[in-house]
């Protein structure tokens, strides 16, 4: 335990002790009426318990700017962008109603924002220039099983001539050689055309490799007769000649199952300064709850989602140039489950943890470890807990981000299993060979846990539910501090609102804590009634700004090169004990890869404070930071917007 959590503990105890003394002295029936509501908000309120707890407050925007939030991104101008696409709204979807709000913390106001596509469950991502990449989203929504008209699915389209591809257009017909049931084409699909395949020894010709085409499709009228059992052959209708006979459907069962969401290729990027949306070059692939991650050269890795026929991706990843805003595949494939933690390393690998949001087959990319992009090899990382409850778990990166450990928190079993996790997972990157070892564990098996850097070194951890998306009025209304340098979690006050599916936090330049969504399957303890979307968004000030004084820092430039240093002042500089240089969040479902903690090593002349940004680009990447000062207390100032190029 560290002198600080220390300090805040013995003065926790003071003040109930002295609290509930006090109240014992007087009668039964007042002591009762004023332990409720009353007293809670009159015990929360003291100046002692907030410097030692914090405290958490509503956010109320008017009616008229409420929405459905499920992502949310740190501008570098300090405003927070709150993306809602259609928000988890089937009626929403149906009318193209899509919402955006711009948010300013600092002057409370909040304005809506034109929304181009259905940007719900894409991905992001900030880039050097600042402005926030943005891609994939919904094309459709889920049909449940019971709600499906018409038979339907994948099918694959073969395409055997190797001197060139084939378009079909939407409505292209297709009926079954064995079966005779017919199905339409939703959408178009270029067929690349096929491989040559020669002995690599004798030079002979093998065969024809066919290019693939993967579309969904329907059966013409509704009714279970038109379901297929098993897999058949499909003559293409309209093609003739060479066409016809190089060109044919193969299609597994297709059925009036549940059929899953639809992604889009569209990508754009926002704009913080001119507050809008810029379209760019579309994806190669669909993608619905993709992620998106720098890579050493500044690029953007598209890694997994479901694609335009609600199939997971099937490792084809690709990469968006900022120079050019174009995407192109990467050389070689690899699959993993929607959403995956993944995270650049300081040696320019990317670490996957192990997290995720649920899409996906159980067996397959599951496992955590290090994974080289250019070469496509996977060194997977031993020792994990509770391995088969990684859905839902957050994954940080611990600060300061030179150590390279990460922390995996909670998470539950696969799908809409009832399991979850109390456990915390610490891995030492750094270390000869890396493996996961158990941190200190949750009070409660916890999903879609929020875990925001703070600029003290601490990581607020707060919400989640027990069962999944908060069953059973699950939600778990704590809050802890994680203090890497004692392994210890430190409880603080708790939040007002439960946060499970759909929610997130990201940290503000005034190191508050912002909270936002949350999407309760139910609304009652028995799952009878449904749940409704959590519009508020809530704010937690640590207890470090409720100490009498901090230090404030002003002047110095506005851009400092990897390397090179810059000069700030500040009237406290003599008590400045720590630099911090941290990323602003991009968050959603429970998947956050931007935020970084990197430590500033600086000197004290003075009045002034020079700070000297790291040279590591994979440690720090180009963008804009956050730059703040801790003093002698662990008091941070207000961030400076720093921009490394």
């Amino acid at each position: 335990m560290n002198d600080r959590a220390g300090r805040r503990r013995a003065r926790r105890l003071a003040i109930g002790t002295a609290v509930v003394l006090a109240l014992a002295g007087m009668n039964g029936p007042w002591l009762y009426r004023f332990g409720t509501a009353k007293y809670h908000q009159y015990q929360i309120n003291k100046p002692e318990y907030k410097a030692a707890n914090g405290k958490w407050e509503i956010v109320r925007f008017p009616k008229e700017y409420r929405q459905n939030t499920i992502h949310a991104a740190l501008l570098r101008t300090g405003k927070v962008l709150l993306v809602a696409g259609s928000g988890n709204n089937q009626d929403n979807f149906d009318a193209k109603r899509f919402d955006t709000r711009i948010w300013d913390p600092v002057k409370g106001t909040i304005k809506k924002v034109p929304t181009p596509s259905d940007l719900f469950c894409t991905g992001h991502t900030q880039l050097a220039n600042g402005n926030l990449l943005i891609a994939g989203g919904t094309k459709r929504y889920e049909k449940l099983k019971g709600d499906v008209t018409k038979a339907g699915g994948l099918m694959i389209v073969h395409n055997e001539n190797p001197d060139k591809p084939i378009t079909l257009p939407a409505g292209t017909t297709f009926t079954g050689k064995e079966g005779g049931k017919t199905f339409v084409s939703k959408d178009p699909v270029v067929v690349e055309r096929a491989t040559k395949v020669f002995d690599k020894k004798t030079g002979k010709f093998l065969r024809n490799d066919p290019g693939l085409g993967r579309i969904y499709v329907e059966a013409q009228k509704s009714g279970r007769k038109y379901e297929t059992g098993t897999q058949d052959n499909y003559r293409i209708h309209g093609l003739t000649g060479a066409d016809a006979r190089n060109t044919y459907g193969i299609a597994q069962k297709l059925a009036l199952d549940k059929k899953d969401f639809q992604g889009i290729r569209d990508a754009f990027e926002f704009d913080p300064v001119a507050e809008k949306y810029i379209k760019v070059d579309p994806m190669k692939e669909a993608r619905w709850y993709p992620t998106l991650t720098t890579l050493s050269d500044g690029k953007i890795l598209s890694v997994s989602g479901l694609d335009d026929i609600g199939q997971l991706v099937p490792g084809k990843n690709e990469v968006f140039d900022p120079k050019t805003k174009k995407w192109t595949y990467t050389p070689k494939i690899r699959q993993f489950p929607t959403y995956p933690a993944l995270f650049l390393m300081q040696n320019g690998k990317i670490f996957y943890s192990g997290s995720n949001a649920g899409y996906g087959p159980d067996n397959v990319g599951r496992d955590p470890g290090i994974w080289d992009v250019a070469s496509n090899r996977f060194t997977k990382i031993p020792g994990l807990s509770d391995a088969k409850e990684m859905e839902t778990s957050g994954t940080v990166l611990l600060p300061p981000a030179q150590d390279e450990k990460f922390m995996v928190i909670g998470g539950g079993g696969v799908g809409e299993s009832a399991q979850s996790s109390n456990r915390t997972r610490i891995v030492d990157l750094k270390a000869d060979s890396p493996r996961f070892v158990d941190g200190p564990t949750l009070e409660k098996g916890t999903r879609y846990p929020q875990a925001s850097i703070l600029p003290d070194d601490s990581v607020l951890v707060s919400g989640g539910s027990e069962d999944y998306r908060g069953r059973g009025n699950s939600n778990i209304l704590q809050a802890r501090l994680y203090h890497p340098d004692t392994n210890t979690f430190e409880s603080v006050a708790d939040p007002l609102v439960g946060r499970n599916y759909h929610s997130g936090s990201l940290l503000l330049p005034d190191g508050r804590v912002m909270f936002f969504g949350s999407d309760s399957l139910y609304g009652d303890a028995a799952n009878t009634k449904p749940g409704v979307f959590e519009q508020r968004i809530e704010i937690y000030t640590p207890p470090y700004l409720y100490r009498d004084s901090r230090p404030s820092l002003s002047g110095g430039p506005q851009t400092i090169a990897r390397g090179a240093s810059g000069t700030f002042t500040s009237p406290q500089a003599s008590v400045i004990k720590k630099v911090r240089l941290i990323r602003p969040s991009a968050s959603t479902h429970v998947t956050d890869v931007d935020q970084r903690s990197i430590e500033m090593k600086f000197t004290v002349s003075g009045d002034k404070v020079k700070v000297t940004v790291p040279g590591n680009k994979n440690l720090v990447q180009s963008g804009w930071y956050m730059l703040f000062v801790d003093d002698d207390q662990g008091t941070p100032s207000k961030a400076q917007w720093v921009r490394v190029p």
